[in-house]
């Protein structure tokens, strides 16, 4: 054998050893959280103490992937994008997860890092907070379409409460990006690499859009598991002060973490606006995926689940083309229970709000949403009812929103209406035992 060949062939076997060791498990998008997910590195960081004196991995954060971002095919070359979400518990060490599902080619980052915000909204980190993440111990890292990575775990002391900042770059054109387009939280991009820098003065462009991002981990002594809210624009906050986190899921975290006996759980909001039960919108893979299709990955396999809240239906009912037959959304729902169940989990569903005064009302409808609430708070559906529609409605008119917790456009809360929301959840229902008899 000659000395060239000699070298080609110890390359070929370093490349083999490296492509083995890198990845831990590889799958396809599809419905299975394990078919989407790259698993980067190991759950805990190196050095770090017994996970079981350390606390639990719980999820803090996350939203859901909600479609490709319209004018991006070339992706975000050459340009820093610094996420802003807020943590529902806190920890001493994180790891995230970051999305490809609506790409069309492979999505390069050659810079990833994560911080404490100095302030909300803001795009400056606290001092000594950014700590630049790795990914199978590599500090780039290749996301193919469809697919998701979480992270290597780094040491970073998360408070609750807080703001975050998870700031990507990528050299090369990567797209369409995958976003959540109604995030009620500013977000910044700033020409150049400039993940690592504290300083926000880089980071001109304001943006209302979470870009890549799909949730944050803490190993944390905070909580004891997570509770998942899969719901639209109710649960997406879209009505809701930008920058408040005034979601109702956000005063629900508040009263989690500070009432007595209430159980120890983060709060992970996976709304996404206009989403339905039964149907999925257009495009390949398709935007706005229906609750039924995006379940196992939205919410089942969040971090730490304990318990799940359903509130989705009045889309079915009140986009086109309208679901009429109110026997077809509630077998929907009892699905989703259902594959809950599966997975020993706890299951409480919301009443549907009313509309009365919105553009797309009719008494038809209306009747419609009333049924799936007879059926709802029969019992048969969920293990346990948060009877938003009764919390909410208009005594003297009960197919409308009580004016208070009226928005103005007659469907989607005020600030008010999301804190009733909150404060009429029974949390007692988060750790109750006796399943529904489906």
């Amino acid at each position: 054998m000659t000395r060239r060949h000699g070298y080609a062939l110890l390359a070929a076997l370093a490349a083999v050893v490296v492509l083995i060791s890198a990845a831990i498990y590889v799958g396809v998008s599809g419905g299975d959280s394990a078919k989407d997910e790259l698993r980067a590195g190991p759950h805990t960081p190196q050095g770090s103490a017994d996970p079981a004196s350390a606390g639990r991995w719980v999820g803090t954060w996350s939203t859901s992937p909600a479609a490709a971002e319209p004018r991006t095919e070339q992706g975000f070359a050459g340009r820093s994008i610094r996420n802003v979400v807020h943590t529902s518990v806190g920890g001493t060490s994180a790891r995230i997860t970051l999305s490809n599902l609506f790409g069309h080619q492979p999505l390069t980052l050659t810079h990833v890092s994560l911080a404490v915000a100095s302030a909300p909204s803001n795009p400056a980190a606290a001092g000594g907070t950014v700590r630049r993440l790795t990914f199978g111990g590599n500090h780039s890292v290749v996301i193919p379409p469809g697919r998701q990575i979480v992270s290597d775990p780094v040491r970073l002391r998360i408070p609750h409460d807080a703001d975050l900042l998870v700031t990507t770059f990528s050299p090369t054109p990567s797209g369409p990006v995958t976003y959540h387009p109604h995030a009620r939280q500013t977000s910044f991009v700033a020409q150049g690499d400039h993940v690592e820098d504290p300083l926000g003065d880089a980071y001109t462009e304001q943006s209302p859009y979470w870009r890549y991002l799909a949730a944050v981990d803490v190993m944390t002594r905070e909580a004891e598991g997570a509770v998942v809210v899969l719901g639209d624009s109710l649960t997406d906050g879209v009505t809701s002060t930008l920058g408040a986190n005034s979601r109702w899921t956000d005063v629900l975290a508040d009263r989690l973490r500070e009432e007595s006996g209430a159980p120890r759980y983060s709060v992970l909001n996976q709304g996404i606006s206009g989403n339905r039960i039964l149907s999925d919108g257009l495009g390949r893979p398709a935007g706005n995926p229906s609750g039924l299709s995006r379940f196992d990955r939205d919410a089942l396999s969040r971090t730490g689940v304990k318990a799940v809240v359903i509130a989705l239906g009045v889309n079915d009912i009140l986009r086109n083309p309208h679901q009429t037959d109110p026997d077809r959304i509630v077998a929907g729902l009892r699905e989703l229970t259902r594959q809950a169940h599966a997975r020993g989990l706890r299951v409480i569903g919301a009443t549907l709000m009313p509309f009365g005064g919105h553009r797309g009302y009719t008494p038809h409808l209306e009747d419609v949403r009333k049924q799936v609430n007879a059926q709802i708070r029969a019992g048969r559906v969920f293990d346990s009812v948060a009877d938003f529609d009764r919390a909410l409605r208009d005594p003297y008119a009960p197919d409308r929103l009580r004016g208070v917790y009226d928005s103005g456009d007659h469907l989607h809360p005020s600030d008010a209406g999301y804190r009733k929301m909150a404060d009429s959840f029974n949390l007692a229902q988060l750790k109750a035992s006796a399943p529904a008899e489906l």
